[in-house]
């Protein structure tokens, strides 16, 4: 028995470093299932005017007394390789309309009016264990043609060293805008959950949404 076990714990051993020199990550995602958070387009309303504030508090902003207009909710997540191992100090660059469904941009078409209060656009960092959270409103959705409204949601860029960047779009769950969404609709339907955020309870009456994040 002895014998036998040492011999389990040799080719144990052996596969171990086989699937190291493979790519252990991809292999170990693909054996606890794991999927890669899909990509999305970044969209053209990614912030060319920068700001001061860009901390994670989006509510409000440094200066002002007003907080913003609309629901206010908190996204918390975690962000992770395919193997589950946590990304530490990883870079988030995240943006998002008000909640008339208004991006701060120049080109921004949508004749809905600007919130001077809310701040929308922040970056900010994965901390211990690759967690994250920040403050925002609750986006509106808005025209994105003539026979297209985009639901709510909010744009993601995230990096880290070691991995390959990854942008992508949060999407808010209930939403009948969701069946009708071209982006949404044209991910592989096994994928549409990933980019879905999950209600997980609320703190002083704010809703608080999990999104977690994984690199490939």
């Amino acid at each position: 028995m002895k014998d036998k076990s040492r011999r389990n714990l040799i080719k144990t051993g052996f596969l171990g470093g086989l699937a190291g020199m493979l790519g252990a990550s991809n292999s170990l995602g693909k054996a606890l299932g794991i999927i890669p958070t899909p990509a999305e387009v970044e969209g053209p309303f990614y912030p060319v005017m920068d700001q001061q504030d860009k901390d994670f508090d989006l509510t409000k902003i440094e200066g002002r007394q007003g907080i913003a207009d609309g629901e206010h909710i908190i996204i918390k997540g975690q962000i992770t390789d395919v193997a589950g191992i946590p990304v530490e100090n990883a870079v988030i660059d995240l943006w998002q309309a008000n909640a008339k469904g208004r991006y701060r941009h120049p080109r921004d078409p949508n004749p809905e009016p600007l919130d001077p209060n809310f701040q929308g656009w922040a970056i900010i960092s994965s901390g211990k264990d690759g967690r994250f959270r920040f403050k925002t409103v609750k986006p509106g959705a808005y025209p994105a043609s003539g026979t297209w409204i985009r639901p709510p949601h909010i744009h993601f860029k995230v990096s880290s060293s070691g991995h390959n960047p990854l942008t992508t779009q949060m999407y808010f769950p209930g939403e009948k805008l969701n069946e009708t969404d071209l982006l949404l609709r044209n991910k592989k339907a096994s994928d549409r959950p990933l980019m879905i955020a999950k209600p997980v309870g609320k703190e002083k009456n704010i809703t608080i949404y999990q999104y977690n994040i994984v690199f490939k």
